[in-house]
């Protein structure tokens, strides 16, 4: 009776830790990896140069890029021609491109023509895509510039000759050139998910960063 108690005992025991270890047996589900952004060949990126097209800006698709470390290049194209030239433009990922050159023609265009009675000629852009960290920290999390999803923009000159610089012009003395860059900010508002402009911090006191990341935020 004894060696049957024994066995009985093991059995018993035997069988609690194989119940409890059950749950175990489970697959543990992996954190989901951050979605990818849409290639060149999606539909939604096929989409987004269709609409190029209808506003009359000519671009150049770019093969899909993954440069490590965070930063990539996924649906993005080469603005060529929009209503005006635009300098220091990388890599820009298609829906950026699209609300940029929507914005150029229908908001700092018609902007200029109503505040100043002369076209926009040209932007100067500090650039879109670059693999850094936001603000250009050492830490932390990677910015839109790493997924060519933003542009910075300083500057805009006029066809009679004006230049009107962020740095320069954006508390300017003058009410029309406040009212142009009012105008023009507001409107880049309704087009980019997050706009930040002089009056978000001192890192942005030459430039306007838009981009179509997280949103919506507009300062």
């Amino acid at each position: 009776m004894r060696g049957v108690s024994k066995r009985l005992g093991v059995a018993l025991l035997c069988a609690a830790v194989v119940g409890c270890a059950g749950g175990d047996r489970t697959p543990r589900r992996e954190p989901a990896a951050p979605a990818r952004p849409s290639g060149i060949d999606s539909p939604e990126i096929r989409q987004c140069l269709a609409d190029l097209a209808t506003i009359g800006a000519r671009v150049t698709p770019l093969p899909d890029r993954d440069h490590g470390q965070g930063c990539s290049a996924y649906g993005s194209v080469r603005l060529d021609q929009a209503s005006v030239p635009v300098s220091n433009l990388g890599p820009m990922r298609c829906p950026l491109a699209r609300a940029f050159a929507g914005w150029l023609r229908h908001g700092v265009g018609a902007a200029a023509r109503v505040y100043f009675g002369t076209e926009l000629a040209r932007v100067e852009s500090y650039g879109s895509y670059a693999c850094r960290n936001i603000n250009g920290a050492q830490a932390g999390r990677r910015s839109e510039h790493a997924q060519a999803n933003a542009v910075d923009i300083a500057a805009f000159v006029l066809a009679d000759g004006r230049r009107i610089s962020i740095k320069a012009d954006w508390r300017s003395r003058d009410p029309q050139v406040r009212a142009f860059l009012a105008a023009i900010h507001a409107s880049a508002c309704k087009r980019f998910a997050t706009v930040l402009s002089p009056e978000y911090n001192a890192l942005h006191a030459d430039h306007l960063h838009l981009d179509m990341g997280r949103g919506p935020f507009c300062r």
